[in-house]
Order: structure tokens, then C-alpha cells, then sequence
């Protein structure tokens, strides 16, 4: 007896995340049953694009109500057969400390792989998780010190270098961050190059000309 495979009503991909370029919240694919849902229970709007038509959120909406639309988008169109990956980002049910508890994870294996490193190679490679110049752990952080230090000065009424000094020190940390970073590239350059085997020293020659002492008979 011959078994077929059963039909599976799976319909088109919906992608639902956050451009980083622009900061927009983007539905990207499906079919128009999906465009409709997305409109109705999401708030999305249709705008073209170089490769046909996408959805987003509306411009400058505040960064819970972008997770809950997408959120409600996204389990809207579950329940309608689509299959949607919704950027774990904007889901409203994930578990409030999951980020947190995520870096946390990373932390920790960043350590671990230190610890465990047996070439120089593997040292560099988590000494770039660390200080890479973009997403590197040092230079995001220096970016929250940043914005940290002009949101307090904010609030305080004074202008940047005219701030109580707790604050403006700041600024002056998210310096050494930023020196830290660069001290820690130039060690990672160092390991990433390939290790050269210590150079054996010649053995000693006699010099020349220089009278050789007799050899000592026994009587």
C-alpha cells in the first residue's frame, strides 16, 4: 500500500521585526489575507517598497505600543494558519528578564570559552566579542554611559561640561571605556597572529686564533 505524504495548509512566511537602519517595525511577506490582518489587528500600514509592497507601524510610536501591535499582528495571523517569526524583541509575552538573563548566559560563556582557550586564536576571538568597534560588549555599554550621562544632564538643566561632578564624570568614564576598547583590540591583534617557535641559539664557536689548553695527560 502506498503512503503519500498528508497536505499541510501552511501559508506564506511572515517576518515581523525591527528595521535597524530606520527604527521602523516591518512585516515582511505573507499573502493578502496576511496584509489584511496585519492592517486590522495590528495597525499596520501598507508602503511600497523596491521589492513590492510591505507593511509597517506608523511613525514614532513609543516602543511598548510598537511591541504590542506586533505582538497582536503576530498571534492574529498564528491563529489564522500563517507562519510568522516575530522578533523576540517585540514580544510582549516574553519573560520581562529574559533579555537580562540572556546577556547573563553570554557573560558567563564569553568566560568559560577564555578559561578554555588552547590556541591564541581562540583567546582573540572572544577578546573581539568584547571589543569589537560596533557590537563589541564595551562599546555598547560605553554607548549607555553615554546616553545615560546626556539624559541626566538633561534633567539636572545643565548643559554637557557644566554638570554636578558625579555626572560629569561620566563622560570621562565613557572615555576610559572607549581607550579600554582599543587597548583590548591591540592585545587581540597580538594573539590572532600565528605563534613563532622560539628561535634556538647557536652553539658557542671558539674564536679564532685564541690558544686551546693542552690536554691533561695521567701519568
Amino acid at each position: 500500500m502506498n503512503q503519500t505524504e498528508p497536505d499541510f495548509w501552511v501559508l506564506e512566511y511572515v517576518t515581523i521585526t525591527k528595521d535597524p537602519r530606520t527604527g521602523l517595525v516591518v512585516a515582511i511577506g505573507g499573502t493578502e489575507q496576511a496584509a489584511d490582518i496585519l492592517q486590522r489587528t495590528g495597525g499596520f500600514l501598507t508602503s511600497p517598497g523596491p521589492r513590492g509592497d510591505y507593511h509597517r507601524l506608523p511613525h514614532g510610536l513609543p516602543i511598548e505600543q510598537q511591541r504590542l501591535k506586533a505582538t497582536t499582528a503576530s498571534h492574529a495571523l498564528l491563529a489564522a494558519g500563517h507562519s510568522v517569526h516575530l522578533d523576540p524583541a517585540l514580544n510582549m509575552l516574553a519573560t520581562p528578564d529574559g533579555d537580562r538573563d540572556a546577556a547573563l548566559r553570554y557573560l558567563t560563556q564569553l568566560a568559560e570559552r577564555a578559561s578554555a582557550a588552547e590556541t591564541s586564536s581562540e583567546v582573540a576571538e572572544v577578546l573581539t566579542e568584547v571589543a569589537a568597534p560596533v557590537h563589541g560588549l564595551l562599546p555598547l555599554t560605553r554607548e549607555v554611559i553615554v546616553r545615560a550621562w546626556i539624559s541626566a544632564s538633561d534633567l539636572h538643566g545643565a548643559a554637557l561640561g557644566d554638570e554636578p561632578e558625579p555626572i560629569a564624570r561620566l563622560g570621562s568614564t565613557a572615555n576610559s571605556l572607549s581607550e579600554a576598547a582599543r587597548v583590548i583590540l591591540r592585545a587581540r591583534n597580538h594573539a590572532a597572529r600565528p605563534a613563532q617557535p622560539p628561535a634556538t641559539a647557536p652553539a658557542p664557536t671558539p674564536a679564532a686564533g685564541r690558544a686551546q689548553p693542552p690536554v691533561s695527560r695521567r701519568r
